[in-house]
């Protein structure tokens, strides 16, 4: 009887250590997903200072933040140097598709039929592009309209999801159709380069206000026991919003 209720003493025990234990993690896991989030509005705070010498530049750079006990890095990037597949040119997509390292054949193919899908460069009529879908095996055809998340690229004819994959960190849904230079990455860069020929050298610059700018902010916390939590926004800045910001896309997680 003795040995019986050590046993169950020891079982209870180490049930009550093992549930402490969880609930601590799941403790610093919302503190540090807190400090993440809360980075990402001291971001949006800093964009939107009126003093445009005090606000933090969109390079990527990091910055460094304590927010309730947790240490958060915050990076910054131009949502406006990125491409959007709704709204670019063929031109400007066949280029980032060959810098990715899509083949001349499959890069000018696919760029059109991304243009189809979205509406914004197609010169065949519905019906011949319907029975292309049907001809490869499938059910549908381009809707002819903005994309509503970048996964519904994978419905394009041709796409693979590794050609999305490569191409996912240089899109987004909120640009202009011609992005940025002066802060693309080094892929749209390159995209943008060979794309100049075609239209005499001129560089993309940045198509809206200068008081108006659109941010994708990186926040990283790292919070109690080691807890690790991200978040990810995309937040539009304009003295012309009634709080000064919009936000456009959010999302607890890393691209």
């Amino acid at each position: 009887m003795l040995v019986l209720i050590a046993f169950m003493t020891a079982h209870v025990t180490a049930t009550g250590r093992t549930e402490i234990r969880i609930a601590a993690n799941l403790a610093a896991n919302a503190a540090a997903q807190a400090a993440a989030d809360g980075g990402v509005y001291q971001a949006i705070f800093n964009l939107a200072d009126p003093r445009p010498e005090r606000r933090w530049a969109l390079d990527r750079a990091p910055h460094d933040v304590d927010i309730g006990g947790s240490r958060v890095t915050l990076r910054l990037e131009d949502e406006d140097a990125r491409v959007n597949p709704s709204y670019a040119s063929v031109a400007l997509l066949e280029a980032l598709l060959r810098v990715v390292g899509s083949d001349p054949g499959s890069a000018t193919s696919l760029a059109n039929a991304i243009a189809e899908w979205a509406g914004s460069g197609s010169t065949r009529s519905a019906a011949a592009v319907l029975a292309e879908y049907q001809a490869a095996g499938l059910d549908y055809g381009p809707p002819g309209a903005p994309l509503e998340s970048l996964d519904e690229l994978l419905r394009v004819r041709g796409m693979t999801p590794a050609v999305l994959a490569a191409l996912r960190p240089h899109l987004t849904l909120f640009g202009q159709p011609m992005p940025d230079s002066a802060g693309a990455d080094a892929e749209v860069a390159a995209a943008l380069a060979l794309l100049a020929p075609r239209t005499g050298g001129v560089q993309a610059l940045r198509p809206t206000a200068a008081d108006t700018m659109t941010a994708r902010i990186h926040a990283t916390a790292q919070g109690p026991s080691n807890a690790i939590a991200t978040s990810v926004a995309v937040v539009r800045i304009s003295p012309t919003q009634s709080n000064g910001h919009t936000l456009l896309a959010w999302d607890n997680a890393e691209e």
